[in-house]
């Protein structure tokens, strides 16, 4: 699929709030439907999943403390009728150990937040045989 660039947003999420919670809420609120999403930060008490193809379910890694968001890297999509958030992270400790996976949730300390909209048909996600909710990938 092509698409073009529209606009571009750099923001500040608020301590506190949940970061994919947030990503969602400004994507359905500024009728964005395609885009990356980018950041780089801190969050508290981080879960972060792994997606197992025997169960197809994600097994869920909860972090306890406060861990630097080295990379968040992502997209947002429609999925159900809505701006849909996917995003990953790249996570450090205090003793430079790192963690990464799907993120499920996580409470902002500090966030910058890169979100380039991409104009053109919407992606819409749909669930697959091996369990997973992708882009539908019809005519591609």
């Amino acid at each position: 699929m092509e698409f073009k660039p529209g606009k571009v947003f750099l923001m500040r999420a608020p301590e506190g709030v949940d970061l994919l919670e947030f990503v969602n809420s400004f994507a359905e609120k500024n009728g964005i439907n395609t885009a990356i999403v980018k950041g780089i930060g801190s969050l508290r008490n981080p879960v972060v999943g792994y997606y197992s193809e025997e169960t197809k379910s994600y097994k869920k890694i909860e972090l306890v403390g406060t861990f630097e968001l080295l990379t968040l890297l992502g997209n947002i999509s429609i999925k159900d009728g809505k701006p849909f958030a996917h995003l990953h992270v790249t996570l450090g400790n205090a003793n430079g150990d790192v963690f990464g996976g799907h993120l499920i949730k996580g409470a902002v300390f500090v966030a910058e937040v890169f979100i380039q909209e991409l104009l053109g048909e919407p992606l819409e996600r749909k669930k697959q045989e091996n369990g997973l909710v992708l882009w539908d990938s019809e005519g591609i």
